[in-house]
């Protein structure tokens, strides 16, 4: 069985797993147990409607033939397509990831939502309402002069058992008009932050944005879903020493 991917959705998240033509769904509800091993990975092929097409190309996640560009992601308002397709209402917001990371960003107005979620964002501001992506691009692109235009997974871990720095979050939002705004809980209620590990073996205590929080041995890990896709997955716990933190021990 193979890791293919990983759903992130207001019904809850979970993994996609594949035994080469059916896609199975693994539960990440808090709670949930986890007890495989990571085997060997490679390329993890490409999902349509009509299931899983597999691909034993040795890179992963993605091999040459199966690696995709969102060309969008890459505009920042001189269109890259063929002919731009981007008319409807976009949305421009700056999120907050705790403790003082603030990205601005760019999305359909009615994913907006959806969007923050997926990020993993603690709260988000929406500055702007535009007509279309490519004015959206233009806006992310002067904003990015001053704010960044994507977080890092170092940055998103360690927002993890943090708090938004109130302060610089007024700061940054008074040089624009807010239509609205969000604050979100992932229900992670941690004290500690966790160590960052790539392990699909533990209990789940919950997800925000790709990064999956599990607890193993006494000790809460933080894993990048991303860096999963592609793995083989044995069904035994991981039998690999892991970093364990300090409290641990306590």
């Amino acid at each position: 069985m193979q890791l293919v991917g990983y759903e992130r959705s207001g019904k809850g998240s979970s993994l996609l797993c594949s035994d080469g033509t059916d896609l199975t769904q693994k539960s990440l509800e808090p709670g949930t147990e986890l007890s495989y091993t990571l085997g060997s990975r490679h390329c993890a092929g490409v999902i349509d409607d009509d299931g899983h097409v597999p691909c034993d190309r040795p890179d992963a996640p993605y091999c040459e033939f199966h690696t995709s560009t969102w060309v969008c992601a890459r505009c920042t308002g001189t269109c890259l397509k063929d002919e731009m397709d981007c008319y409807e209402d976009h949305a421009v917001y700056i999120a907050a990831f705790a403790p003082d990371t603030f990205k601005v960003g760019v999305t359909k107005l009615w994913r907006l939502e959806t969007r923050l979620r997926e990020q993993g964002a603690d709260r988000a501001a929406h500055i702007h309402t535009v007509s279309n992506g490519r004015i959206a691009r233009e806006l992310e692109a002067d904003i990015a002069e001053e704010l960044v235009d994507r977080v890092r997974t170092r940055a998103k871990v360690a927002s993890l058992a943090a708090t938004v720095d109130d302060a610089a979050w007024a700061d940054v939002l008074a040089a624009f008009d807010v239509i609205d705004r969000f604050e979100f809980d992932y229900g992670l209620d941690l004290e500690t932050r966790p160590v960052r590990e790539t392990v699909a073996s533990g209990t789940v205590v919950g997800v925000k944005g790709r990064l999956l929080v599990l607890e193993n041995g006494g000790t809460t890990y933080a894993v990048d879903m991303r860096d999963l896709v592609g793995y083989d997955l044995l069904e035994e716990s991981s039998s690999r020493d892991l970093q364990s933190s300090l409290g641990s021990f306590g």
